[in-house]
């Protein structure tokens, strides 16, 4: 019998970026292929490029600066509010939050609701 996948609550490319600004978005060597295939180069300077070592000496992602959240993914783009290689992203990405539901999603629309602003970006609040 085939498992069955429970189906999400949520919505990536509706949401701000809470989990692009971790600190530690970790690497591995398939997702390392497949930034390498998306941006046509090779793993090697996929890796030069786009990672540096981590805690543990774990290859993450690496950051630029962010108005809100200090640094987020090298990838976010800070205007758009949204990721930019969401199709090549790595499989920490794909994977989070590892079930149907996300609690900054979810916190996200408890806040759009109270401020009766479907568009509201949750980061807003933050800097205030």
């Amino acid at each position: 019998m085939a498992k069955k996948t429970a189906k999400t609550t949520y919505d990536c490319l509706n949401c701000p970026g809470f989990c692009c600004s971790y600190s530690q978005i970790p690497v591995n060597e398939r997702s390392l292929k497949r930034l390498a295939k998306y941006f046509g180069i090779s793993e090697k300077k996929a890796k030069k490029k786009f990672t540096k070592r981590g805690v543990d000496d774990e290859m993450i992602l690496r950051h630029h600066e962010d108005e809100y959240f200090l640094s987020i993914c090298r990838f976010f783009d800070r205007e758009e509010r949204k990721c930019t290689i969401y199709h090549g992203r790595p499989d920490a990405c794909r994977e989070y939050p590892g079930t149907k539901f996300c609690r900054y999603y979810d916190l996200l629309m408890i806040e759009r609701d109270r401020a009766d602003d479907p568009d509201l970006k949750i980061a807003a609040y933050i800097a205030d």
